[in-house]
């Protein structure tokens, strides 16, 4: 377990990471970096965004309003394996993010279902008290739309502590499940108060080009020659929202799932997982405070999960988002694990 000293640590950077997303961060000079004059104002619902596949939509209920999951079902490309991945994205991302890996599973026989979560991407983004209970609700949901009663789990960053909290919930839908890079590998909630909501909207409300761009290049911070035209493209689509006259919706929209990812935490799940399941990705991730603290909070989840149920698979040079950054070195590893469950 980590230190006293270190839990704090770990603490202050994710309230950081949450509740300032107007603070510049060093890395890659963010703060020299000029704001760039060819971004128009961009759709909170990403309709202008770029998907690798069509979106379908599932009309849901929560908390009196009716809104609509956005979602991608990918057929298999050749002959069906007969098994459906279900991929959950990160927090700074939606399912427009997965295009590489739904290529990579689809050729391998395996049906692929992308949710954007409520909140994010195409989906609504109702002004709710998100919790990842109701995003694994529906995302079960989902599922029963499609007849779907099996599925292997991939989740990444948030993701991951949802793909956490949907196979304690619902283990006799998941065959195996992927906790890739996650946030939330430690509880930060005793260190010290919460901000208030609404100290995070006003800071949230002031994000800028260089804000976005300096939190999007933590993702590389083991190697800025990591940083490729494709952040740089999700850096842009995250700073035209902030040029749309709906902007303040999704800026408290994204600072309530910011104060969801601080109190609603998956520490207490892993114990309950009963599947198979691989703890994943890129070992110099430094969003815990350290690589070092990834790395032993990783080891840390695969022996808390049961019955030699959790297994550990790091890649060395490598940081928060591997299939970003070096997609030769992530999808041969994952794709052996899951198709270990393949029969």
């Amino acid at each position: 377990m980590p230190t006293v000293i270190t839990s704090l640590r770990c603490a202050l950077f994710v309230c950081a990471f949450i509740y300032a997303p107007s603070a510049v961060w060093a890395q890659g000079g963010a703060d020299s970096i000029p704001t760039p004059t060819d971004v128009k104002p961009g759709s909170i619902t990403s309709e202008d965004v770029e998907y690798p596949y069509p979106s379908k939509y599932l009309p849901l209920t929560v908390y009196g309003q009716d809104v609509r999951l956005a979602y991608m079902d990918v057929a298999p490309q050749g002959t069906p394996n007969g098994h459906t991945v279900m991929l959950f994205h990160g927090n700074n991302f939606a399912g427009f993010y997965w295009h590489s890996l739904i290529e990579v599973l689809r050729r391998e026989g395996f049906r692929v279902i992308v949710p954007d979560q409520i909140g994010y991407g195409r989906s609504s983004k109702p002004i709710i008290p998100y919790n990842f209970h109701d995003m694994a609700r529906n995302s079960r949901q989902l599922l029963r739309s499609l007849s779907i009663s099996k599925v292997l789990v991939i989740g990444h960053s948030m993701g991951g502590m949802l793909t956490a909290r949907f196979l304690s919930q619902y283990p006799d839908v998941v065959e195996r499940g992927v906790i890739y890079n996650p946030i939330g590998v430690t509880d930060g909630r005793f260190n010290g108060p919460q901000p208030s909501v609404d100290e995070g909207y006003k800071r949230t409300l002031g994000s800028t080009y260089q804000s976005i761009r300096a939190g999007i290049f933590r993702y590389v911070a083991h190697n800025p020659k990591a940083w490729t035209p494709e952040f740089e493209k999700y850096t842009r689509i995250r700073y035209a929202w902030t040029l749309s006259a709906d902007w303040p919706r999704l800026a408290m929209v994204q600072t309530l799932i910011g104060q969801m990812l601080a109190t609603d935490p998956v520490v207490n799940d892993w114990a309950h997982i009963k599947t198979p399941t691989l703890l994943f990705g890129g070992a110099e991730d430094v969003l815990p405070g350290s690589a070092a603290v990834f790395q032993e909070r990783m080891k840390f989840i695969a022996q808390t999960i049961p019955n030699g149920n959790g297994r550990l698979h790091l890649i060395p040079g490598l940081g928060h988002v591997p299939h970003l950054e070096a997609p030769d070195k992530t999808y041969p590893p994952l794709l052996a694990f899951l198709k270990e469950g393949v029969k």
